[in-house]
């Protein structure tokens, strides 16, 4: 076990240690890796250093041992930093961690969402990655983790080359997906998880598992329409969408049909119906933590290309007021949300 060569464990700093920090940080510290964990939650840091940090779910529950900080508490620098934080704090962790990386280092970042679009304004473009993860984790209390569900894990450089570091890195990844996927094409992921999220985001404004809302004929035109709205701005954005865990974005493209879509739709539930998590961490992050979600560092990008290349994008941006309104307090979750955006639908299509 354990990834330790005669210079001892790499050395790896994961920023953010959440769901998708903390789950892909604890298995590189279970195979070797010399891991430093940093989070902005003071009360995550603090149960990690005292307690170590557990993951459970169906997968095995084990704990780690590792160093975590706060981002003011830091010091010193590293040659590999994942940049694992939400979507929407990518700027903040990015100026933040810059005087962490080693002249030579490389940020890779494992987030939902163009991240590397916003790194690179903070960090030369040449030294950041992109990755796309679609794998089921969520944060559950300080120092606990739960890891539901497998799913494909990507990774490549930004200019499509398949470069030595991003090999070593694609390696790295394989102790904790062992079929991760090393890609010239990341960014063709990155905007069909854009696609997915905006089903995911519309599942998350009622209380359905993701399955379940998959599921109702009466949404199915709207997903569809929403995927499509998405691939059309990816399209013209130029971007070769790759498929993954069931969503195949081919059967949203404009001219694909609804059969094709529906196959698609069909092929997410039962994905989803594997799966020991139920509800998106959208979802969570309205239902139970209370907090703002990502739905700016995501769909925000459909709209903001879509207004660029000048392909509509009215139910995603419908859908972001919707968020941003459970958000505020001012709306609450429930199927008349997915009867909103129907309307609109209804009037788009009239």
């Amino acid at each position: 076990m354990g990834r330790v060569n005669e210079q001892g464990p790499q050395r790896l700093l994961v920023w953010g240690a959440g769901a998708i920090g903390g789950t892909i940080g604890a298995y590189l510290v279970r195979d070797g890796y010399d891991v430093t964990f940093v989070d902005v939650d003071a009360d995550h840091v603090q149960a990690i250093n005292r307690h170590g940090l557990s993951i459970n779910g169906p997968f095995g529950d084990f704990r780690v041992t590792a160093s975590a900080f706060t981002p003011d508490a830091l010091q010193g620098q590293w040659d590999t930093i994942l940049l694992c934080t939400k979507a929407q704090h990518t700027a903040a962790a990015a100026k933040a961690l810059a005087p962490h990386l080693s002249p030579e280092g490389v940020v890779l970042s494992i987030q939902n969402g163009l991240n590397p679009l916003i790194i690179n304004d903070h960090i030369p473009p040449q030294r950041v990655l992109g990755s796309f993860v679609n794998f089921g984790a969520d944060y559950l209390e300080p120092g606990v983790v739960h890891y539901g569900g497998r799913g494909v894990v990507v990774i490549g450089e930004q200019d499509g080359e398949l470069t030595g570091r991003a090999r070593q890195l694609h390696q790295m990844l394989t102790h904790f997906e062992p079929d991760a996927i090393l890609s010239p094409n990341v960014f063709g992921y990155l905007w069909s998880k854009l696609a997915y999220g905006a089903l995911l985001f519309a599942t998350a404004i009622t209380n359905d598992s993701i399955a379940d809302a998959l599921e109702q004929p009466e949404d199915r035109a709207l997903y569809t329409e929403l995927g499509r709205e998405v691939m059309r701005v990816a399209l013209a954005h130029g971007v070769t969408p790759e498929a993954f865990n069931g969503f195949d974005p081919a059967a949203f493209l404009p001219d694909a049909g609804d059969a094709a879509a529906a196959q698609s739709l069909d092929e997410m539930v039962a994905f989803n119906r594997r799966s020991a998590k139920t509800h998106s961490g959208i979802w969570r992050d309205l239902a139970v933590r209370k907090r703002t979600t990502e739905v700016d560092a995501q769909l925000g990008w459909v709209v903001h290309f879509g207004g660029q290349h000048g392909v509509p994008t009215p139910l995603n941006a419908r859908l972001i007021a919707l968020i941003h309104e459970i958000e505020a307090g001012t709306r609450e979750l429930s199927q008349g949300n997915l009867a909103d955006l129907r309307g609109l639908l209804l009037q788009e299509q009239a």
